[in-house]
């Protein structure tokens, strides 16, 4: 039975008995305990507790999940993966025990003709916790389960909690026996190799306190509604119908070790080395893929950095596999192909997914060579030493500099034998987060304590906000805190944290910065400087009291800086006209990954090929600005989300959205998602001017774009800079590209000519340099330090002039030069030299170390380089100690 048929049956089974069917949540959600959805009940915990009641009595999903804390162990073990599926069934206060067991039961036992699984009951066992002699009993009741297969395990297996205080209970577990042959009789307690866990149903009845009934507390209380919440593992069944001994053997993950086999020549299950690797890439380019579906792009903060750290495995182990060539491409197709019959939203985002993984593969690979030599010549230093350990900061270059996961770093230096000093390295990280997030986090959070802006919440509700119709109005202080503590009122000169009943003022969200302005009341002026949303539904004002005494109560008049308010929609219009504009040029590939929206001018970042031209940029622009002329209302509206979909708005991969969502339409051109504030028709945009791009990471571009008068005075200075030009340059504007191309030719044509005296000045040197060999042990050494500057080429050329002037008895040539910190070497041998067995490249490792550098090349002639010049000395001597035990024999 293929996987998705196992999906389809599960739904239509619950569906059967009356529950409303639930699209799997995204994999990320506004939840700030998880970084990633993992498990089926996680879209369901605001109704079981209790901050919203749920909109059915009972549902069921099929929920796409990741588990991210044993990535070190997928491919080791056939056991862990990253990427599953939950499917669940739940009650709200609905069924309870019985009802849970008898659902369960009968989709599992039965026949497969009647839609079932149709597991044999006599493998079937179960688990209880030791306390529930309800349930046993229910399970003999319903199921008629003999005694014997049921069994008691304590509250570590078989109670369920969230880790704090609140709803929790005991659950059951069902159990499939494989048979003897995969291990000892009796029961999931005796051996779960033998007897695989495919079911957990949690009976939540439970209130428990700050001690775990997990660990033998009682509860505190019972629920006043019974809730049931099941997990049933999607990829374990899959292994059970299609009589396969592990998930990597599935439908939908067996596809992936196939095209890894293509590329590779290789055989799955021949090596138990390449095997790790082939799971490492089939498990987390499923992972890869369906993080991406969801909005998550590579990046070096929580799930960017999980995403990335997945993508650079599977290319590391395909080079481990021997392959050299791009890979994401094609696994993240045969991914799609695989999950697409569940997952359809792959195949219509899947320009987007791919373009997304390509261009996080090229970039690694574009710094992996780099960065593996730098770990080389550490290696190196480190066994040349004696040492064992890679110190942490070589761990934090690889890192900082090559996008070099530490993870991937420990896997590298276990290979080579070595350790890492991980907490050096997690030092250097910490610093470097501290100082990079300690002026946004003061200036995002305030200095409040979260739990006061929660009890204004409480007490009073949410901000009610007006800045979509007014920019001024009448508020009320509910709350005023200084430096983080509720004071009941502040004077002339204090930084305050202000929360109002009402607000024209915005709150920064969206890409939009927050408005700024005043606040007047009887005696007393308020400068507001910033406006957040400490938590969901309560705006919080920075603000600074500029003259009086202001308190708690206190009513004030409210007035938003509408000059700076005005310029700031200009941004954010013009900032949904660009991404239009793109999705135009690029598709939906080119989905919206960022924005700035500040006055008069705007940020954009979206994912995009490998490479922006100017010249589409260019039509962006103009596209742009043909379409202001239009001028168009722009108009927003409340509706659901589903008809938002179907009026085709744009939404943003990642954003958490409820059943209402606000669409802003700028007309057939633009429709999005947007909570933020816009102009009221797009002509008073002006002009839109792009006046940079760039690339911000791996597959993300960035453009930038003057709006309104700061574009016409952008404009105005580069008109003037190019008559300033064509009248240096006696030539009219037009011709100005074509003369300032010739005058660079010339230039460089005069650097080639430059050059070539360089060389022919080097090159005179040779007879000196020849000179000035060395016996060893009846070969001829020169081994020089030549003038700095010398490039690699011309060092090569003086190189091989030397050899040829140094006779006929066997001789070795090695010139080094220096050059801004950095060194140049290169060694040559002649025709008898290499008739002894002296090579070129063999000699190399015997002085490279001293300037922290490596090399390599053919018997003839090596080159290579270092970054320590100060070595020079050290590494002619080394050389000379190499070529004397080369030639003796020892």
């Amino acid at each position: 039975m293929q996987t998705h048929e196992i999906n389809n049956r599960f739904t239509e089974h619950f569906r059967g008995r009356g529950h409303t069917v639930v699209p799997s949540a995204s994999l990320i959600l506004d939840d700030p305990t998880l970084l990633f959805v993992n498990a089926g009940m996680v879209q369901f915990k605001p109704y079981f507790l209790g901050d919203a009641p749920a909109p059915y009595p009972r549902a069921t999903s099929i929920q796409k999940c990741v588990r991210t804390g044993d990535i070190d162990e997928v491919g080791k073990t056939t056991r862990h993966n990253t990427f599953f599926q939950m499917a669940g069934n739940f009650s709200f206060g609905d069924y309870f025990k019985e009802g849970a067991i008898r659902n369960a039961w009968e989709l599992i036992t039965g026949s497969q003709s009647d839609g079932g699984y149709g597991f044999d009951p006599a493998r079937l066992w179960v688990t209880v916790f030791e306390k529930d002699a309800e349930a046993a009993r229910l399970w003999q009741q319903v199921t008629g389960i003999p005694a014997e297969r049921i069994q008691a395990r304590d509250g570590k297996d078989n109670y369920w909690d969230m880790g704090v205080p609140g709803p929790g209970g005991p659950c059951s577990e069902i159990y499939y026996d494989r048979g003897p042959e995969y291990g000892r009789e009796g029961g999931p307690i005796v051996d779960e190799d033998r007897y695989i866990e495919i079911w957990n149903l949690v009976f939540m009845q439970d209130v428990r306190g700050e001690l775990s009934p997990k660990l033998g507390h009682p509860p505190v209380g019972e629920l006043p509604m019974k809730n049931i919440d099941t997990g049933m593992g999607v990829e374990r069944v899959a292994c059970l119908l299609q009589g396969v001994e592990n998930v990597y053997e599935t439908d939908l993950v067996r596809p992936v070790i196939a095209k890894a086999e293509e590329l590779s020549g290789r055989r799955y299950g021949a090596d138990p080395e390449d095997d790790v690797r082939f799971r490492v890439i089939a498990d987390h380019a499923r992972s890869g893929v369906m993080l991406v579906g969801d909005g998550v792009t590579p990046g070096n903060e929580a799930r960017g950095y999980v995403l990335r750290r997945l993508l650079r495995r599977i290319i590391r182990s395909t080079r481990l596999l021997g392959v050299q060539d791009p890979v994401l491409g094609e696994f993240s197709a045969v991914v799609r192909d695989a999950m697409a019959p569940s997952y359809p939203e792959l195949v219509s985002e899947y320009d987007r997914i791919e373009a997304v993984m390509v261009n996080e593969e090229n970039a690694f690979l574009s710094t992996l060579t780099a960065g593996s030599k730098i770990f080389d010549v550490a290696v190196s230093e480190i066994k040349a030493g004696g040492g064992s350990r890679l110190a942490g900061d070589k761990a934090f270059q690889l890192h900082d500099t090559y996008g070099f996961p530490i993870d991937l770093t420990l896997e590298m230096a276990a290979e080579q034998g070595l350790s890492v000093d991980e907490q050096g390295f997690r030092d250097l990280m910490a610093e470097q987060r501290r100082r990079a997030k300690e002026d946004a986090k003061a200036r995002k959070s305030g200095h409040g304590d979260l739990s006061t802006y929660r009890t204004l919440l409480d007490e009073h509700g949410s901000t009610e906000f007006l800045g979509y119709t007014d920019l001024q109005a009448q508020s009320r202080v509910l709350g005023l805190l200084v430096g983080g503590q509720p004071v009941p009122s502040a004077g002339e000169g204090t930084e305050v944290e202000m929360v109002l009943d009402r607000t024209p003022f915005y709150a920064e969200g969206g890409g939009q910065i927050a408005d700024t302005g005043t606040l007047v009341g009887p005696g007393v002026e308020v400068q507001v400087q910033d406006v957040q949303r400490a938590v969901p539904g309560l705006f919080v004002h920075r603000a600074k009291v500029v003259a009086g005494e202001l308190g708690v109560d206190t009513r004030l008049d409210a007035s938003v800086d509408v000059t700076r308010r005005r310029a700031i929609e200009r941004s954010h219009s013009a900032t949904h006209l660009v991404h239009a504009a793109v999705r135009s040029a690029y598709g939906k590939r080119a989905a919206q990954a960022g924005s700035l929206n500040s006055p008069g001018r705007m940020r954009f970042d979206f994912t995009a090929p490998a490479a922006v031209s100017a010249e589409v940029l260019g039509g962006v622009e103009e596209e742009v600005n043909d379409y202001l002329q239009s001028d168009v209302e722009v108009n927003a509206y409340t509706t659901t989300m589903d008809r938002a979909m179907e009026l085709g708005a744009v939404a943003l991969f990642g954003e958490k959205y409820g059943d209402q969502v606000r669409v802003v339409d700028m007309g057939d051109y633009s429709r999005e998602l947007c909570g933020g504030t816009h102009v009221g028709r797009i002509g008073q945009l002006g002009l839109v001017k792009l006046v940079a791009d760039s690339s911000v990471g791996s597959g993300v571009h960035r453009v930038e774009a003057l709006v309104g008068m700061d574009a016409m005075r952008h404009t105005s200075k580069e008109s003037l800079l190019v008559s300033q030009l064509a009248e240096q340059f006696k030539v009219p504007a037009e011709q100005l590209p074509d003369r300032i191309s010739g005058v660079v030719s010339r230039l460089r044509s005069a650097e080639k000519e430059l050059q070539q005296l360089r060389v022919q000045q080097v090159l005179q040197s040779a007879g000196d340099l020849a000179g000035k060999g060395v016996d060893v042990r009846g070969v001829t050494l020169v081994a020089e330090q030549v003038p700095d500057g010398v490039d690699g080429g011309s060092l090569r050329a003086l190189a091989a002039e030397v050899r040829n002037r140094v006779g006929s008895r066997p001789a070795v040539i090695a010139l080094f030069s220096a050059d801004e910190g950095k060194v140049g070497f290169v060694v040559g041998t002649n025709d008898a030299a290499r008739d002894q067995g002296l090579a070129a490249g063999g000699l190399v490792p015997s002085f490279a170390a001293e300037v922290g550098g490596r090399g390599g090349g053919k018997p003839d002639m090596a080159q290579g380089g270092g970054s320590q010049p100060e070595g020079i000395p050290a590494a002619i001597t080394a050389l000379r100690a190499g070529l004397d035990r080369a030639v003796s024999g020892g």
